[in-house]
């Protein structure tokens, strides 16, 4: 076997076996993510603009 057909096998098999969630694909879980960025962030107060001397 060549060194391009065995390389070629072993990415074939590995994107078989590969069991990663796309990002649409999670949910809850990434829904409460989205939900917790978009939130407003009332408890910290807005930082002072820095006035020039």
């Amino acid at each position: 076997m060549k060194a391009r057909d065995r390389f070629l096998k072993s990415i074939i098999s590995t994107a078989k076996s590969e069991t990663t969630q796309m990002p649409w694909s999670r949910g809850a879980v990434r829904a409460a993510h989205v939900a917790q960025r978009r939130a407003p962030q009332s408890s910290q107060p807005a930082p002072e603009r820095l006035k020039r001397a």
